[in-house]
């Protein structure tokens, strides 16, 4: 008995392997069909998440406007697509130059895809701004600005989109947020408020677009850090402040976060929490008891702990 389990023991292996294999095969065949043909638009396509979104989109078959505020590094893109795909398999990219902290311009720009294409069937809003420091040594323009880029920009965007999406009948939105959209941490004042802002306008949106058939989703990662980087090792001193940023530390590959963008669109999801065990329950003490998560965060502020950066 003991010989018959050694010897099906590498047959078990390697039939888990095979299944495994297949699955993988027939959801990257599944996602293809869900985007191909399909007008997408990518907005800060130029950032290490939009680069890889980009990749996986185009990748798909589907029809690409890449948004980005740097002209060379979107041509620089456009070329990196251009020469890794097949283009008998795939569409040409259209580039277009925004910024969506200058809320003026993304009307236009708007209007010029729809031009362009007549549709959009899925927009990934991206784009984000990020700061660091004390409320206080923050000016209130800078504050304004973050809100532009995080909130006002993104949710202009999806107002002029909307209509079309509404009157076809079709369609899909996916916000890409962070764990600040569920709850702050010290020294991101602006952003976190500008985080929670837009989760709560795209969680008011979904309820109401659900009936015209629009697909209202969220991504929330911890953070997403920069390819190749991984935090560094710090003198942590015990603490429960300290340990719950330290876990909080480690965030996601842009890699990472763009197939679950692709698995968002292509099922449909709602809402997509990317984080590890810690963080995950962090936003559950916040909601059943915020005295003591409050106790924490506060802690850390008083120790005076160097937070690190995101990215």
């Amino acid at each position: 008995m003991g010989v018959m389990a050694v010897l099906m023991l590498p047959l078990l292996l390697l039939g888990i392997s095979g299944l495994l294999f297949i699955y993988q095969e027939v959801s990257r065949l599944w996602s293809k069909s869900t985007v191909q043909n399909k007008v997408v638009v990518i907005t800060d396509a130029i950032s290490g998440l939009g680069k890889e979104c980009a990749q996986v989109f185009h990748t798909g078959g589907a029809r690409l406007v890449l948004c980005g505020k740097n002209w060379e590094r979107l041509e620089n893109l456009y070329d990196a697509l251009i020469g890794a795909a097949d283009p008998s398999k795939t569409f040409t990219p259209k580039l277009v130059l925004l910024d969506l902290s200058d809320i003026s311009c993304v009307q236009d720009v708007a209007k010029e895809v729809l031009d362009c294409y007549g549709c959009v069937d899925i927009l990934v809003n991206n784009a984000s701004m990020k700061m660091k420091g004390p409320a206080h040594k923050i000016s209130l323009e800078f504050d304004k600005k973050i809100m532009d880029a995080n909130y006002f920009g993104p949710i202009t965007l999806t107002k002029v989109l909307l209509p079309n999406m509404i009157s076809r009948r079709t369609g899909q939105i996916v916000l890409v947020n962070n764990i600040q959209g569920k709850f702050g941490i010290p020294f991101r004042t602006a952003y976190a408020a500008s985080k929670h802002a837009a989760l709560g306008f795209f969680d008011c949106l979904r309820a109401e677009v659900e009936e015209y058939g629009v697909v209202v989703s969220t991504v929330s990662p911890t953070f997403i850090r920069s390819y190749h980087v991984y935090p560094q090792q710090r003198n942590w001193e015990p603490s429960i402040w300290k340990f719950f940023f330290r876990k909080l530390a480690y965030g996601a590959h842009p890699a990472e976060v763009a197939e679950e963008v692709m698995r968002t669109v292509r099922r449909k999801k709602q809402e997509v929490f990317m984080a590890n065990p810690v963080p995950k329950a962090a936003v559950y003490i916040r909601t059943f008891f915020p005295e003591f998560f409050f106790a924490v965060v506060a802690c850390g502020v008083k120790d005076k702990l160097n937070v690190p950066e995101e990215g």
